[in-house]
This record gives C-alpha cells, sequence and structure tokens, in this order.
C-alpha cells in the first residue's frame, strides 16, 4: 500500500484562487474552508466527505486508505 499523504492542494471553484501544502486532518472531515483569496465558504460537492476530496489535489486520508469516510452528504 502507498503511503498516505497528509497535504494537498485545494482550489476555489469561485476564484480560482490555489492555496497549496494544506495539512489535511486525519482524525475527521473537513467540511467547510474559507478560501482566503475571496473569502467564500466552501463546502464538501454532493456525494463528497470533505472540501478535500471535492476540490483537493489529494483525497482526504481514510478515502486514500480505502475507507468510508465521514458520511458522504
Amino acid at each position: 500500500m502507498a503511503d498516505i499523504q497528509l497535504k494537498s492542494t485545494l482550489t476555489c471553484p469561485h476564484c480560482g484562487g490555489v492555496h497549496a501544502d494544506l495539512e489535511m486532518p486525519t482524525n475527521a472531515c473537513q467540511f467547510f474552508w474559507d478560501c482566503p483569496s475571496c473569502s467564500t465558504l466552501l463546502k464538501p460537492k454532493p456525494g463528497d466527505c470533505c472540501v478535500f476530496c471535492s476540490y483537493g489535489t489529494v483525497p482526504c486520508p481514510p478515502i486514500q486508505e480505502g475507507d468510508a469516510c465521514c458520511t458522504a452528504r
């Protein structure tokens, strides 16, 4: 099994702002994230468990491990 990556780059779908090397939590889903460029509050897309799965370059650690993450919306 590959090593679990704990950093991801989020891209805001509203302003296109790219925010690199954000640390993903390993013990909880991150449901919300405030874009520092445009102040938009991001939340997961339907069917995704967290903002990293929706807008990140790397899915959250539980998904990387092949486990179910928090309840998908």
